[in-house]
């Protein structure tokens, strides 16, 4: 059975080349139709582009609140490891299990980070793959 940290591992390479895949396609999309705009854009046109700010700021800001949140847990748990063994002589913490708790703790504050901005850019992705320019 695979550990938490490769399965982590794989669900950020997964959304990280999901993601290598999406984005280009969404710029494509939005660029062609930005070029293909006339100099007073359609009301759908105007909708788009006011989505893209949006969206973009919708997603950066929760993945900053996300790993900011999630940072913090990963701190608690990692002050609590260091320090227990002061309380409790008899706890010893291997070195290997400390350096686990940290790879784990980034694994998840990534994740965490890249899920919002996953999620929108793959979903704009199946949306404007369907989409028609006019």
């Amino acid at each position: 059975m695979p550990s938490s940290r490769t399965g982590k591992t794989k669900s950020l390479v997964t959304m990280s080349a999901q993601l290598t895949l999406a984005v280009p396609q969404v710029v494509a999309h939005r660029l062609i139709r930005l070029a293909m705009a006339s100099p007073v854009p359609s009301e759908r046109d105007r909708k788009e582009f006011k989505l893209m700010s949006e969206e973009k700021a919708a997603a950066f800001s929760e993945s900053l609140k996300d790993m900011a949140i999630e940072a913090a847990r990963a701190n608690l748990a990692l002050t609590r490891s260091f320090l227990l063994p002061f309380w409790l002589p008899s706890l010893k913490r291997e070195p290997f299990a400390v350096v686990t708790q940290m790879q784990t703790a980034v694994l998840d504050v990534l994740g965490k980070g890249l899920a919002p901005v996953h999620r929108g850019a793959v979903a704009n992705a199946r949306r404007l793959a369907h989409a028609r320019f006019r």
